[in-house]
């Protein structure tokens, strides 16, 4: 994802501090990301064997004054803002499903300003639902309003909207601007696994798959 960090900032001024600030972003987004997802993963695993070692006797005494009435309504924030950023990371390495049998068959011209179109329109409804998002936050932070088990603010839970949204908005401008210049778009290769080198099979030979 090189070439959309840092598309069509090579020639400006300030180039490399913008690829700084992409980069540090990503990561910032893949570690919000991944943390929300293993820390709820932990908790609901916790809590499922919580409630199971209740039923045996001999873990009865250890495990019946352990309070997790709290996990449920947490992990179900932390999906949430893991929902909003994830959707901004899909946006960015290209993993939303979409339907490009139409836009193939146009020329080149048409394809790309149909392709940029639709990246704007993306743009526009992710800044129209931050927008309100945010004034929802707004109106909602001088509110004594807190969630129910935890009793956490609940303008600190709604937060994730306009972040999220914003940062969407914002990938939707960032890949709107790599294709403009580079043509290119984003693409998630289903087949790819981070950290395996990949290969040619047919090139390798007949006996690159090993013995059957």
């Amino acid at each position: 994802m090189e070439s959309l960090t840092a598309g069509g900032f090579s020639s400006s001024p300030g180039a490399r501090e913008t690829y700084v600030f992409l980069r540090i972003l990503d990561r910032l987004e893949e570690i919000l990301i991944a943390s929300l997802m293993a820390a709820a993963t932990l908790i609901i695993f916790v809590a499922v064997v919580q409630r199971f070692a209740v039923g045996v006797p001999l873990l009865y005494p250890l495990v019946y004054n352990i309070n997790l009435t709290w996990a449920q309504e947490l992990c179900i924030y932390m999906f949430i803002w893991m929902a909003k950023f994830g959707a901004a990371y899909g946006v960015r390495t290209g993993i939303h499903v979409g339907v490009d049998v139409l836009i193939n068959m146009l020329d080149q011209i048409w394809r790309k300003r149909v392709v940029l179109f639709a990246l704007f329109c993306g743009a526009l409804f992710t800044a129209i639902v931050g927008t309100m998002g945010a004034k929802f936050v707004i109106e909602l932070y001088p509110t004594d309003q807190v969630s129910p088990d935890m009793e956490i603010p609940s303008w600190l839970v709604y937060l994730c909207i306009p972040l999220g949204s914003y940062l969407m908005c914002f990938r939707f401008l960032q890949v709107a601007w790599a294709y403009y210049w580079t043509d290119k778009l984003p693409h998630h290769d289903q087949a790819h696994v981070e950290g395996v080198e990949e290969f040619d099979r047919h090139a390798a030979g007949p006996h690159a798959g090993g013995a059957r």
